[in-house]
């Protein structure tokens, strides 16, 4: 059975269906958006996110907090408000249109929130758990006018016992929320005050379900689970699991059973067990197989020779093995199940046009991922932000490997954002050094439950980037059982399992190292932007803009020819920015409002299914100057018409040893100074044969550049690259050569920043050519 037990599907559908007892409703509606999705219309104050939370540890009964609350905006020094400014739908940001608020909160006001609970029948005389989700920031919980605990940390739940100060089952419940969003350097992601480009709209105050539950209370003393991990062993086919208690005791214990009669165990609670597997069901993108696990908790009573029964829970588990090891030709791959596995996904940022960081529904949440299997895509990289429980319980159904990154932090004017390039980490206080690293060990706490997830990313570029080498080393300590990414992008310290490129448009990669891996965690970022479908109608952006459908797909699919051949060479995963528009960016796999996937499905995931397989071989026909000094001839005033023509006369032209350039250009072989807007180059080479497999161009150009091939137009590139890069060129081009002499010609237009200029060819064989 590939899905939860019964009694977990059983406590699920419970789940979903209780709900609270409503405050009196006022009218509502959403807030005006420049954007809704489809699935905005379906919102209303009784059905806002009414799924259970917390897959990982199912109970059958709880309470659905979410609705209209009651808030207030005050200074950030005011006690509680007496008068409330008006209802707000829990669990959208005020700053959201489905809150049916939209207002933005500043760093020097409380944003505040009030309601009425009331336990339902059977709950009194157990123990009441009241649950946040997450809320952006600093939240403060008041039960009853008592102040029951406070919690930092915008992206991870937390919870209060909150039985003793319940009143006959009843309670007013209030929170208090301060963020500073960017004039603190907390981990917030992406937020800032004043939106722009990469930048989005703040999230203030409660952004994902809040809810309550009821536990045991037996004598002597609490007794509930608080957790249940798995980690796989798929080498001996065994599971070590750890079941947790509130409060541990020798002398609780906990039957664990694996549906479907594969196996069964009694363990003490707190403490590391193995179970064996029969003929493990492994788990891959392609058959993300889930055991489904029951657990019930007894207490031994000593001296008395009996047993007392506690609560059962429901969970699940994985087998799946992520680790890093050599491929036949000694390359370092990342390795599932013991077995090489090109990773390809795109960068998830989970922005949304009417709920900001929270989805509107779980039918939405789910359909981005469903797209991302359907475009043929194994992966995706959860950029800067941690979503809600049942996002990676869905990427644990569908198949979907997740590199989870930690929410960046930081203050750009104290510096704390590095260059690419930086010797030096960003300077942090040891406060908030402390308060980043619990909040990264609390979202590993959190989520390394969830088998999906086979990477952690602590940092992304230089973007709150500190203590590098010594935070990724603890994240490598702390889970063995995955990998870490250090840090993805920009300033490298040579820590990690993986050494990570960011290029646009790309691809590139890092060459082959004896005990990294080289990937490449961002590139593409093709831009379309489409009307009726736009957060904003103009100052839209993408690394490169097009104008239609047709050619958005056309230089896609150019992306993906390129990158065949760098898997041939070592790259062992590939991060397309990005799923969705999201705000002024129009680099989207689809639009913001997710109305229209922007690239042909059944064509994108064809050609996707190439990448999987056994990969070409590079073979160098014209070499660059990263092998060896070659002389080309150059102009860098305007030549003739006919100056990419084969039997143009350039002797005029001066010569020099490729690359044409300035030095501190990244990545480069300058022998040749080039300082103008613009330069013209042309070289003669011989073929003992004209080349039968595919033929690319390898080449580094800044900023644009037209290539000619024996005259005819081989490729015509925008922009720049900061890498050596595999360009596909025309059909035309192609047949253009033949064995004997042959003539490259190449004008490159620069405009600001580094400049250079070098260009080879590469044929492509495929592994069944035999050559």
């Amino acid at each position: 059975m590939n899905a939860l037990s019964r009694s977990t599907s059983i406590a699920l559908l419970l789940a979903f269906t209780t709900t609270a007892a409503w405050p009196a409703r006022a009218e509502w509606k959403p807030a005006q958006a420049p954007l809704m999705t489809r699935w905005a219309k379906d919102v209303t104050p009784e059905k806002a996110l009414p799924e259970y939370p917390r897959p990982q540890l199912v109970r059958p009964d709880w309470l659905n907090l979410n609705g209209l609350w009651d808030y207030a905006i005050t200074s950030k020094g005011a006690a509680q408000p007496e008068k409330w400014d008006g209802q707000i739908l829990v669990p959208f940001c005020i700053e959201s249109a489905l809150s049916g608020v939209g207002k933005h909160v500043t760093s020097d006001q409380n944003l505040w929130y009030r309601r009425t609970i009331a336990l339902p029948a059977g709950w009194p005389g157990k123990r009441i758990l009241l649950h946040f989700e997450a809320v952006d920031w600093q939240a403060t919980v008041f039960v009853n006018g008592k102040e029951i605990g406070s919690h930092k940390g915008g992206f991870v739940p937390f919870e209060f016992d909150i039985t003793a100060v319940l009143k006959d089952g009843k309670g007013e419940l209030v929170v208090r929320v301060w963020d500073p969003t960017d004039t603190g350097s907390q981990p917030r992601g992406k937020q800032v005050s004043k939106p722009s480009g990469i930048w989005y709209t703040p999230v203030t105050g409660i952004w994902q379900t809040v809810w309550m539950e009821p536990v045991p209370n037996p004598g002597p003393g609490p007794l509930n689970v608080t957790s249940v991990r798995f980690t796989p062993d798929v080498d001996k086919g065994e599971v070590e699991f750890i079941v947790e208690i509130n409060e541990p005791s020798p002398h609780v214990w906990a039957t664990v059973d694996v549906g479907n009669g594969v196996a069964s165990i009694g363990a003490q609670t707190g403490h590391w067990y193995r179970l064996k597997i029969p003929k493990p069901h492994l788990w891959t993108p392609d058959d993300p197989y889930l055991y489904p696990v029951t657990v019930q908790l007894t207490r031994d009573h000593p001296g008395y020779k009996m047993r007392e029964a506690g609560e059962t829970v429901s969970s699940y588990f994985a087998m799946r093995k992520i680790s890093v090891g050599k491929d036949e030709q000694g390359v370092p791959r990342l390795l599932l199940n013991n077995k090489p596995l090109f990773q390809l996904g795109p960068l998830d940022q989970g922005w949304w046009p009417d709920g900001l960081l929270t989805p509107p529904s779980d039918e939405a949440m789910a359909y981005d991922l469903k797209v991302i299997k359907q475009l043929g895509m194994n992966m995706l990289r959860k950029h800067i932000k941690v979503e809600p429980a049942r996002y990676y319980y869905h990427c644990d159904k569908l198949g979907l490997l997740v590199w989870q990154d930690m929410p960046s932090g930081g203050m750009p004017s104290r510096k704390q954002f590095i260059a690419p390039n930086a010797a030096a980490d960003a300077t942090f206080t040891d406060e908030e050094k402390k308060q980043f690293r619990t909040e990264l060990k609390a979202m590993i706490d959190h989520l390394r439950f969830f088998p999906c997830i086979v990477t952690w990313v602590p940092f992304n570029e230089g973007w709150g980037q500190h203590d590098t080498n010594e935070i990724l080393e603890w994240v490598m300590k702390y889970d063995p059982s995955r990998l870490v990414d250090g840090p993805s992008g920009w300033a490298d310290r040579g820590v990690g399992h993986m050494k990570d490129m960011h290029n646009y448009p790309g691809p590139g990669m890092f060459p082959v190292m004896k005990d990294r891996v080289s990937v490449l965690g961002e590139f593409g970022g093709l831009g379309l932007p489409l009307a009726g479908h736009l957060w904003k109608q103009n100052q839209n952006w993408g690394y490169r803009t097009y104008k239609t459908r047709e050619e958005l797909n056309d230089h896609y699919r150019a992306l993906i020819v390129q990158l065949r051949p760098l898997i041939g060479q070592g790259l062992a995963a590939a991060v397309y920015t990005q799923t969705t528009d999201v705000e002024t960016e129009v680099n989207g796999l689809m639009t913001y409002d997710r109305e229209v996937i922007k690239l042909d499905v059944k064509e994108t995931a064809a050609l996707q299914k190439k990448l999987y397989g056994p990969q070409p071989t590079v073979r160098a026909l014209v070499e660059t100057a990263e092998q060896k000094p070659v002389v080309w001839r150059y102009a860098i005033e305007k030549p003739a018409e006919i100056w990419f023509k084969p039997e143009f006369d350039d002797s005029g032209w001066k010569q020099g040893e490729a690359g044409f350039g300035t030095p501190m250009t990244p990545n480069t072989t300058v022998r040749t100074l080039w300082k103008t807007d613009d330069i013209w180059v042309r070289r003669s080479f011989e073929l003992k044969e004209a080349p039968t497999g595919d033929v690319m161009l390898k080449m580094y150009h800044d900023e644009d550049a037209d290539v000619y091939i024996n005259g005819v137009l081989a490729a015509k590139t925008s922009g720049f690259v900061t890498q050596y890069s595999l360009f596909a060129i025309s059909a035309n081009a192609k047949k253009a050569l033949k064995s004997g002499k042959n003539v490259i010609a190449i004008h490159c237009h620069q405009t600001t920043g580094g400049q250079y200029i070098d260009a080879g060819l590469a044929e492509i064989v495929e592994p069944t050519t035999g050559k």
